[in-house]
């Protein structure tokens, strides 16, 4: 995708696979940094502290650090040791596990002198299937946005089709052109009329600081808005469709995505808007059923409740980033990453191979197809 009319991908390989190279997406949108990540430790911190982030991305950057480890010593203990601690790294999205198996099934049964060699060019294939895969979901994602613009068209003529989205699910949450913001990529090249309400996605702000990040990139009009102002948009008719990811969906649809997108389903539902889920193949978990009762979710630091990052500028330090604290001292915070919403308020999933309804047996049969 595109950063100042350059072409950039959010993973990379670097130096012949002895190091890898990310976005550093904490310092967006004020700050573009690279940084290279030489072996699985860094790989780990990496994930945790969220310089690379969005399950499709943390599955990737798992599959590289297993290789990685493997190039330091492809040893069975090593191999397995180095696989559970990538794999704890963040609980909630299903793509890390997925990748990691990916990996293990290449290596396990060969020479360990060959292990790294395979673990490469398994990790490389992962990579390369995520940005086809996202891609795909653009294609079947456009075809609902073009449905959608055609019927606004007749009533509302010469106005955009507005999308909401939460969270970040675009380009740098993957390797390459995203889930929920591919189709609206899609659109835009296709010069469909249509403008991004852009959820600020508290405590992280991953819309207001990512989303956005990419949207102004490609010149995609767009608005950023306080997370509690969907429902009012939705209210007044301002929001023709919820567009959103996903970081596990489980075998009957329930939708495991960042915190405050169950919110967004519950009136979208109330409003007759459209509530779409983009999502690969690989983050169906087909392990589990009920989305709210066996989804780990991710408890993460209080301080990123009551501490805001941003930049400050002045005369004295600059254009620095900060973190800023929000909150009296010693008030304690809750901070889920993630929450539930069930199938029933979903109206479709739109996949890499094909768009269906949030059913056990229209997911069975994608499994059939697979």
């Amino acid at each position: 995708m595109n950063i100042a009319n350059e072409s950039w991908r959010s993973i990379w390989i670097e130096d012949g696979g002895n190091s890898i190279g990310v976005i550093d997406q904490t310092q967006l949108p004020h700050v573009f940094r690279t940084c290279s990540l030489s072996n699985c430790e860094e790989i780990v911190n990496a994930i945790t502290k969220m310089v690379v982030r969005g399950a499709p991305l943390i599955g990737v950057a798992g599959a590289y650090g297993l290789m990685l480890a493997l190039k330091d010593d492809p040893s069975d203990e090593n191999l397995n040791r180095s696989f559970d601690y990538l794999n704890s790294a963040r609980p909630t999205a299903v793509n890390l596990e997925w990748a990691l198996n990916r990996i293990l099934g290449k290596v396990k049964d060969i020479d360990p002198k060959d292990r790294a060699h395979a673990a490469q060019l398994e990790a490389n294939l992962i990579a390369e299937e995520d940005v086809a895969i996202c891609e795909s979901i653009g294609d079947n994602g456009l075809n609902i946005l073009k449905r959608l613009a055609k019927r606004k068209s007749i009533s509302f003529p010469g106005e955009p089709l507005n999308v909401l989205t939460h969270c970040n699910a675009g380009w740098l949450a993957t390797v390459d052109w995203g889930t929920a913001l591919s189709p609206i990529y899609k659109a835009h090249r296709a010069g469909m009329n249509l403008h991004v309400w852009v959820d600020e996605t508290r405590p992280r702000n991953q819309g207001a600081s990512l989303t956005a990040f990419e949207l102004g990139c490609e010149g995609i009009p767009h608005t950023v808005i306080a997370d509690n102002a969907g429902g009012h948009l939705m209210q007044r008719r301002l929001v023709d469709l919820v567009l959103v990811g996903s970081d596990r969906t489980t075998r009957r649809g329930d939708v495991c995505n960042k915190i405050g997108t169950y919110l967004k389903a519950l009136a979208a539902r109330e409003n007759n808007v459209p509530f779409y889920v983009a999502l690969p193949f690989s983050t169906i978990d087909w392990s589990i059923e009920d989305g709210l009762a066996e989804i780990p979710i991710e408890i993460r630091s209080g301080k990123e409740v009551t501490h805001i990052q941003g930049r400050m500028d002045s005369h004295l330090n600059g254009s620095a980033i900060n973190s800023i604290q929000l909150t009296p001292n010693g008030t304690e915070a809750f901070n889920p990453a993630f929450d539930v919403t069930p199938a029933s308020l979903v109206s479709a999933l739109i996949t890499d191979r094909g768009v269906i309804n949030p059913s056990s047996s229209e997911l069975n049969n994608l499994l059939i197809k697979s």
